[in-house]
């Protein structure tokens, strides 16, 4: 193994206090640098996907991991990723669908947008409001080469799944 390597951790478990020190507290005691991360909570699971730099083997850095898996009941691995280019790519346009929740949503205006050449760089979806009424709400955040004709695209594709697309420029202040 060369002196340093890149590794995906994942961890998923109940929503809790502590996860991310305890996380980030194991891979800093075993040396790794914490070079990208991302986290959120989905329906009450806390997940989060981080790219460390290492000098340790995935399996000697996922055994490390093991106890704090235990104790905070998360599910982790360890894998090796490549290097891969780390020029950010800057999202152009946000896309918001708000409506009634069914199956292929995510699917059908992904693949929409893969037609249109648009490359997702961010994508959270969440249900919001009462329980007898819960409205579907998916928002990405797109990097498109060429714009044109997204709008109708979107709207007509809205209008098949019943549900409310919008499209608009993405603002300075997007991370």
């Amino acid at each position: 193994m060369d002196d340093t390597s890149l590794l995906a951790v994942t961890a998923i478990g109940t929503d809790r206090p502590g996860i991310v020190s305890a996380v980030t507290g194991a891979l800093y005691e075993l040396g790794c640098n914490l070079e990208d991360a991302t986290s959120t909570i989905l329906r009450g699971h806390f997940s989060i996907t981080l790219i460390v730099k290492a000098t340790r083997a995935p399996g000697e850095v996922e055994e490390a991991l093991e106890p704090v898996g235990r104790e905070l009941g998360l599910t982790l691995a360890v894998k090796p990723v490549e290097e891969a280019d780390t020029a950010v790519v800057e999202p152009s346009h946000i896309v918001s669908v708000y409506g009634a929740d069914r199956p292929g949503i995510v699917f059908r205006v992904s693949e929409a947008l893969a037609r249109k050449g648009a490359n997702v760089t961010e994508l959270a979806s969440r249900l919001i409001g009462e329980d007898a009424d819960p409205v579907y709400v998916l928002m990405l955040e797109v990097a498109l080469p060429e714009p044109e004709g997204l709008e109708a695209d979107m709207e007509a594709l809205g209008a098949d799944l019943g549900v409310d697309i919008s499209v608009h420029p993405a603002g300075a202040d997007i991370f």
